[in-house]
């Protein structure tokens, strides 16, 4: 017996049919920030003085307050001089994971963060860039802390150090895609039992967890950076 598969709009279309549903959804939404950023501006070039905010809420104005409140996040978490620096890795980070999540919520469409491929692959990199930059910080003395505070302990402290940091990625990616995945099987279920009105309530709490979720994967990524760029090692 063939395990039932969810309708989704990208079936429909012409040799999409068999490609991975995460994979392409993913692609599309990365397409389509980047698209929004070029628009973005593009139109605060034709609006030349940018200083002076809109009077009403625009398409800018609501993600510079989105930018501003990520940004006064990370000068908290991070320091003044690590937000300028990283930034604009934490905002992509962020902007990427919740429109992942929150494509989910349209009929027709999976979020790509429901599918371990795309959530490890997230973590994977969050790995990969905080060590980079924990040995671009600190030289070779970064690897000192895999080591512990003295000698004897060291064969003992790497093993507990290697073990926990490959574990941070996983942890990341399992944490992501379990949350996504019961908030899309609970409106899953409530859009079948009771089709209107009552699924509003899930909808609205399914834009509450792909914030949530997108915020927690961005706290702990700027946790790991601040922890592996820090000169105390």
């Amino acid at each position: 017996m063939h395990e039932h598969e969810p309708f989704t709009w990208l079936s429909k279309i012409p040799g999409l049919e068999h490609a991975p549903n995460h994979l392409v959804t993913a692609v599309l939404v990365a397409v389509f920030l980047v698209v929004c950023g070029v628009a973005a501006t593009a139109l605060a070039k034709a609006a030349g003085d940018t200083t002076i905010p809109e009077g009403r809420l625009s398409f800018r104005n609501f993600f510079e307050i989105v930018a501003e409140k990520l940004y006064a996040l990370c000068e908290s978490v991070m320091g003044e001089h690590a937000a300028e620096a990283y930034f604009p890795v934490i905002g992509t980070l962020f902007m990427f994971i919740f429109t992942c999540n929150l494509i989910g919520l349209i009929p027709g469409f999976l979020p790509p963060t429901d599918n371990i491929n795309v959530t490890l692959a997230a973590g994977l990199f969050v790995f990969i860039y905080y060590n980079f930059h924990g040995i671009k910080a600190n030289g070779i003395g970064y690897l000192k802390h895999f080591l512990g505070p003295v000698w004897y302990l060291a064969p003992l402290m790497l093993v507990i150090e290697l073990v926990s940091h490959v574990f941070r990625p996983i942890s990341l990616a399992l944490r992501l895609r379990g949350n996504m995945m019961g908030d899309h099987a609970v409106l899953g279920v409530f859009l079948s039992l009771v089709p209107y009105v009552v699924p509003v309530i899930f909808y609205a709490l399914g834009v509450f967890v792909a914030v949530v979720q997108a915020f927690v994967f961005c706290l702990l990524t700027m946790v790991y950076i601040n922890l592996s760029t820090a000169h105390d090692h």
